[in-house]
């Protein structure tokens, strides 16, 4: 399993939301130019890059600074946040990112990201699904940013797009991201239980080492964390496993 450190970006300042709540924002000092050394230095190949901006009203204030990280040759970088139609995403991968991450689109959207799939090609293409389980236990997908639920079974969800190249599911159980409380380990077994030739990222709730390696157990082909990594959580030595260049 890998590990990608994320880089969530609101007005071109790292931040990070707690359960993608807004107004629970937490600001660093550290400027995104910084923390991509910083993974670079600890080992990362990849970096997951959010433009938090664009997920909430769709705006484009942090595509300079994306395009910028994106040019790095030591990383590649999966951008999201906000790809909602074709020229975004083409816009996306054509300044430098290895793979667009489409979120509300996948539900909203479901016959262009169709086509967007079998025209990109898997490889550069996430899907990335953001759910709350139900008191039944069900997860059930949420959209723009979080700010919307829906009744729509991440299952269901994914059943759309088994038979146009989908490769890579990125999942963020909202309920703990940003929380340190730990991943739902239950969810990302039961995904590649059910979906065994995805590769699944699993998001939200890290916060050891063991955590890390819990996810890699269930499954998990990735894991994305911002938190616990951004405040120094987790000591470099129960990183290596899950950094390729460590």
């Amino acid at each position: 399993m890998r590990l990608i450190p994320a880089i969530d970006l609101r007005g071109g300042a790292v931040v990070r939301l707690l359960r993608g709540d807004f107004g629970a924002e937490t600001r660093y000092a550290i400027t995104p130019a910084q923390l991509l050394a910083k993974y670079r230095g600890l080992g990362a190949d990849w970096l997951h890059v959010v433009d938090l901006d664009g997920a909430r009203d769709g705006g484009a204030d942090n595509r300079a600074i994306i395009g910028a990280l994106a040019r790095d040759p030591a990383l590649r970088v999966q951008q999201g946040g906000g790809l909602r139609d074709r020229a975004a995403i083409e816009a996306a991968l054509t300044q430098g990112a290895a793979r667009a991450v489409i979120g509300s689109a996948a539900i909203t959207q479901v016959a262009s990201v169709r086509q967007w799939l079998e025209e990109f090609g898997g490889e550069r293409i996430t899907l990335a699904f953001d759910v709350r389980p139900g008191a039944d236990g069900i997860p059930r997908v949420t959209t723009h940013g979080w700010q919307e639920q829906t009744s729509l079974a991440l299952w269901d969800a994914v059943a759309q797009y088994a038979d146009c190249g989908l490769l890579h599911v990125l999942c963020t159980d909202v309920s703990r991201d940003g929380a340190l409380v730990g991943p739902n380990l239950d969810l990302y077994r039961e995904a590649h239980q059910r979906f065994p030739n995805l590769a699944w990222q699993a998001s939200g709730g890290i916060r050891n080492g063991a955590d890390l390696a819990a996810l890699a157990a269930a499954g998990a082909a990735a894991a994305i964390s911002g938190k616990a990594l951004l405040d120094d959580l987790i000591p470099p030595a129960e990183l290596r496993p899950f950094l390729p260049n460590a």
